[in-house]
């Protein structure tokens, strides 16, 4: 592998026809933004907002980019989609992505998470355009055994619950497609170069999803009542949103540039100081909001894990990526868009917030 450092060369996006599945959603809208700062001309795949305050919304992405409501689980219209907008460029999000939700709804997480990765994988397989495929599953794809060194792409895939168990699935049918379709040893015959990419808990402005910890947080800050905590010793690795999206940007730099040994799995987490307890990031989160209070829930609901971290000493000497935001820096920027989104223009408030990491890269 290469170790020339590239790590914002968004000029490699400049002019490409790029596919998002899931734009629509917190990380999909967000890669959008970045993008289309890039130059990128993007083509989004995906079911509507959550909400009407979605980061997507709100930015006016829908005028932005070409703006499609498609289910990937039907794999006519998906090869319907990439025959007609010829993407040279795939970055499959789309998900039903919260573990809470895919105990009261495993078939649809299953069904979702698995075939939904199928139909885009295939499609990949069979379009003349894609050269190059990223396909984004979660740090929850690894068997938990509650280690506390973090788990490396090579570590034992499993899954507790539905969807941890869809991610690892998602993998393994990716991992199939790679050695049966996608060789890195045959990549003069085929030109795809495919990555799976896994990052921990993400945070960041314009998310309202359930059961996740700041959408919980802002509601209850805005609504002027206590935050519920539900497990407060559970230990996740935390990192702003534009983190991760950063190193599956720069991944796709070496697959744009045709470059085979990046094939493959990578990880993209926190630094092990930010690595925090559910209780401290709410603690912090109400330090920077100014006011709040929190409670401990008696019902903790099912299973989720207490410790989780990955390792991402790949990425950072490969690709050259590093996190650059420590968990302070992180949710201030998370804080400074759910203080700002009611009274600013979003578009230019999350264009500041990416502004701010790419300048951050070159400290």
């Amino acid at each position: 592998m290469g170790v020339e450092d590239k790590r914002l060369n968004l000029d490699k996006y400049k002019g490409k026809k790029v596919l998002v599945t899931g734009h629509t959603g917190f990380k999909g809208s967000w890669l959008c933004l970045w993008l289309l700062k890039a130059g990128a001309s993007v083509i989004g795949v995906s079911k509507d907002p959550y909400t009407k305050y979605d980061n997507f919304v709100l930015a006016k992405l829908s005028n932005k980019i070409v703006d499609l409501r498609n289910d990937i689980r039907n794999l006519d219209e998906m090869e319907k989609i990439f025959d007609k907008y010829e993407p040279e460029v795939v970055f499959h999000l789309a998900a039903q992505p919260l573990v809470r939700l895919s105990y009261e709804m495993p078939v649809e997480t299953f069904d979702i998470n698995i075939k939904g990765t199928i139909n885009i994988l295939e499609c990949i397989r069979k379009s003349k355009s894609v050269q190059a495929g990223i396909i984004i599953t979660s740090d929850k794809c690894y068997e938990n055994i509650n280690q506390i060194w973090g788990y490396k792409e090579t570590d034992r895939l499993g899954g507790y619950d539905p969807y941890s168990c869809s991610k690892a699935c998602a993998e393994l049918v990716t991992g199939s497609y790679i050695n049966c379709f996608f060789n890195p040893n045959e990549c003069k015959n085929h030109g795809k170069f495919i990555a799976t990419v896994r990052a921990g808990n993400v945070i960041g402005g314009g998310d309202w999803s359930k059961d996740r910890i700041i959408p919980d947080i802002i509601r209850s800050l805005q609504n002027k009542v206590p935050i519920v905590i539900r497990n407060p010793v559970a230990i996740r690795p935390w990192q702003h949103v534009l983190e991760p999206l950063r190193g599956y940007l720069m991944l796709g730099n070496h697959l744009i540039s045709h470059e085979s040994e990046f094939i493959g799995a990578w990880n993209f987490g926190s630094n092990s100081n930010d690595i925090l307890t559910v209780k401290d990031i709410v603690s912090r989160t109400i330090k920077l909001w100014g006011n709040g209070d929190f409670i401990i829930s008696q019902n903790n609901g099912p299973h989720e894990a207490e410790l989780l971290s990955i390792d991402c000493t790949k990425a950072k000497r490969y690709i050259k990526w590093n996190p650059i935001l420590g968990i302070d820096e992180a949710l201030k920027m998370t804080v400074e868009w759910y203080k700002g989104y009611k009274n600013s223009d979003v578009y230019e408030l999350c264009m500041k917030q990416i502004e701010t990491i790419e300048n951050k890269s070159f400290e």
